[in-house]
């Protein structure tokens, strides 16, 4: 790289610009990356203490935690399960001293570390071949099984890389040993959806550099992992550290591995700044010292100090994490005064939103769009209730912030937070049941929050299908829409692999530490055959056990005429003497009153498609003359007649709670244990409002072994939530 690409000029005698910043972080990022090897008397080399071959390097993100690839975890043991592999990490205890020779003058020791987990979590099942690229994000999460002292390096909050110079580190032996060391380039841009960040080709990437850091110059940050060179020519691939928010999703009630790490990170961090045992330099002391960007618009008072930013971090750090994903981005959005980006990773912790409010649109400082986010933080609902006065030093922190800013902010940001503790209170009064408009929501309904709705459509005559995977809003905001994915002629046997990923993301926006988030299917009522609830998304467990699965019709400016249905206006007409059976404002006064009947109970189940075993078309007046607590049933596929042209009919006659069913592949099965096992089911449930809960619970069941639970095997419930409506959206149109 030349001396200008650098920006290695001399003013006084010192280093400028780039060259001064790689010249001040190259000691601190030495310091905290780590030679991955085999563990030392282990399965590769057993009674010795020797290290063997490096297999690629790794650094410290947290006090215990070294980051590195799933390739590098993965050498060497192509028949060895990943996740609880021991490996060996070499790394140098300490920190650099001010104006020392960085990590070369630190103590080098070696400690075995194991595998917590692998991204993605399918390179358990199915890994490439020899010199071919793994899936990506490629990333490993090793917890050392020793107390040691080291360092941490500092992770991006932003969603985003900036396309700027850059400095990756990794292990080489250039000169006959293995030593950490460090070589500048530039970023070119992204690959993967933003999984991967590109590495220009200014110098080579040397094998036992994969899993190293890749750091952000102007910043000072780590933003990548070093991933694969090209096999001609320098440059390559890094993974984005935002990916680990991809990590999986804790069960109920539990704090995930991301936000776990991520707190230990900031307040590592946290506790470097203020401690005054020593005079070595922290992360913060750089980023004060690094040359100031140029053209910055928010440069001065318009960011806060590298010091306010750590203690900011730290002082989130402190309180428990937020109730889901979707809380962070909804405060992120109210300081914003737009919806903030939402590509994905979703964010997971407070630490994340401040990453969504770099450079705020409209002109508005940085620094005041943070103090306004860490008000509304402060009396935010959290997953638990923090420790005491932690919320109030958070409170008292961005008051005394706002001073040295400008000094109208600090009241505007004193209303902000009272605001904010009288709707805390009004929150806290409605759950628990003291609300003045009547009691609150009964136990055993679904969550009032987002729901992950699934769209697909056939795509034309052929046996393909359009999807998409978006967050619904919920009640709070009807309609409300927010994309996370969508693809094009898929065929059914693709869709489970097709729609994991997407469908993960969009779990980690909705999912809360209390509940899993609704999946609704929107699909025409001949795909309600679909098998959703028995794909594997995450853990190993389907998806139908892991949270409520409900189907529903699909959205669109025809899809709610009563009456209206593929193949022609007559295809399905009412029945001619059904009262009143054409007037769309009547059917929707009469749907909305069985919706209300049927969620208050007691329910009465109602065969549909069946009498007797035998199959059957319900007459639309039949139908219509039915009680409004009723629950249609259907037994037989889906995409068969009469069953299609029941459900139809079931929807046009305003029932928005009923049950189907995929029949087993025995055709000479009886259907009786399944119509006796449901209205057992709807007997002892009481109400419809508990049905999504129960049909999760009776999955559950059926997936543990229990018998008697084997008959609702391929059930579905059909949800047609009035407080849920899905946005009058057309579907996809793939190529032609």
């Amino acid at each position: 790289m030349s001396d200008e690409r650098a920006g290695a000029w001399m003013t006084d005698g010192r280093t400028t610009g780039t060259a001064r910043a790689f010249e001040l972080l190259e000691p601190l990022v030495q310091a905290a990356t780590v030679r991955v090897h085999a563990p030392p008397g282990g399965y590769d080399n057993p009674g010795s203490h020797r290290t063997g071959p490096t297999w690629g390097s790794g650094f410290f993100i947290a006090p215990g935690w070294v980051l590195t690839c799933a390739h590098v975890v993965g050498e060497g043991g192509a028949a060895v399960r990943l996740t609880g592999r021991e490996v060996g990490i070499t790394f140098h205890s300490g920190r650099p001293r001010p104006g020392g020779p960085g990590a070369s003058g630190a103590v080098t020791g070696t400690v075995t570390g194991r595998v917590e987990c692998v991204l993605p979590e399918r390179l358990e099942e199915r890994r490439p071949g020899r010199h071919a690229l793994w899936d990506l994000p490629d990333l490993a999460l090793v917890r050392v099984l020793a107390p040691v002292s080291h360092t941490c390096v500092w992770l991006t909050d932003r969603s985003r890389p900036r396309f700027d110079e850059v400095a990756y580190f990794g292990c080489t032996e250039d000169l006959g040993t293995p030593e950490i060391t460090g070589r500048t380039t530039r970023l070119r841009g992204t690959a993967g959806n933003g999984a991967a960040i590109r590495l220009a080709d200014d110098d080579e990437i040397d094998p036992g550099m994969s899993g190293g850091p890749v750091v952000d110059l102007a910043r000072g940050e780590v933003v990548g992992v070093v991933k694969a060179r090209r096999q001609t020519g320098g440059g390559g691939l890094a993974v984005s550290v935002v990916q680990l928010r991809t990590l999986p999703m804790a069960a109920r009630g539990q704090v995930g591995l991301y936000r776990r790490i991520m707190q230990a990170h900031d307040l590592y961090h946290y506790d470097q700044h203020l401690s005054d045992l020593d005079n070595r330099r922290t992360w913060t002391d750089v980023h004060g010292e690094l040359p100031p960007q140029e053209r910055d618009p928010y440069g001065g008072r318009g960011r806060l100090t590298p010091g306010e930013r750590t203690t900011l971090c730290g002082l989130l750090a402190e309180l428990p994490p937020p109730s889901s994903s979707e809380a962070v981005r909804a405060l992120v959005e109210a300081v914003r005064g737009e919806e903030p980006d939402p590509q994905p990773p979703a964010p997971l912790s407070w630490r994340d939103g401040l990453g969504l409010l770099h450079d705020p649109p409209g002109g508005t400082g940085e620094a005041a769009a943070m103090l306004r986010y860490a008000a509304d933080v402060s009396v935010a609902d959290y997953r638990e209730p923090p420790t005491p006065g932690a919320d109030e030093e958070l409170w008292d922190w961005v008051r005394a912030t706002a001073e040295r800013l400008w000094r109208p902010l600090r009241r505007e940001l004193g209303e902000r937070h009272e605001r904010g503790l009288a709707e805390r209170e009004r929150r806290r009064r409605a759950s628990a049941g003291r609300t003045a408009g009547g009691p609150a929501r009964r136990a055993g309904g679904l969550p009032p929050g987002a729901s992950v709705l699934l769209e697909v459509w056939a795509h034309g005559w052929e046996h393909l299908y359009d999807w998409r995977v978006s967050v619904l809003a919920g009640p709070a905001h009807p309609g409300r829409l927010t994309p996370v994915d969508a693809g094009v002629r898929a065929t059914v046997a693709d869709l489970p692999e097709r729609l994991r990923a997407p469908l993960a993301e969009a779990f980690r926006r909705c999912d809360t530490h209390m509940a899993a988030a609704l999946l609704e299917v929107a699909v025409a009522p001949e795909l309600f055959g679909l098998a959703v609830e028995d794909w594997v998304v995450a853990g190993g467990v389907p998806l139908g056990v892991q949270r409520p699965v409900v189907l529903r019709h699909p959205g669109g400016p025809d899809c709610h005429v009563p009456g209206a249905r593929p193949g022609g206006p007559d295809a399905h007409a009412p029945d001619a003497h059904a009262p009143d059976a054409h007037p769309a404002d009547h059917e929707g006064s009469r749907a909305a009153a069985r919706w209300a009947r049927v969620q208050a109970g007691p329910l009465q189940d109602e065969r549909a498609d069946c009498a007797g075993g035998r199959p059957r078309a319900p007459s639309a007046a039949w139908l219509s003359g039915l009680p409004d607590n009723t629950v249609p049933v259907h037994c037989r596929a889906a995409d068969q007649e009469p069953t299609l042209e029941s459900l139809h009919a079931v929807r046009d006659a305003g029932y928005g709670v009923a049950v189907t069913r995929r029949p087993p592949p025995d055709p000479g099965v009886s259907c009786a244990p399944f119509h006796r096992g449901l209205r057992e089911e709807l007997a002892d449930a009481g109400r419809a409002e508990v049905l999504p809960l129960r049909f999760q619970t009776l999955r559950g069941r059926a997936y543990g072994a229990d018998p008697d639970a084997y008959w609702a095997a391929g059930a579905g419930l059909v949800w047609e939530d009035p407080a849920r409506p899905l946005p009058d959206v057309e579907p996809l149109h793939g190529d032609l």
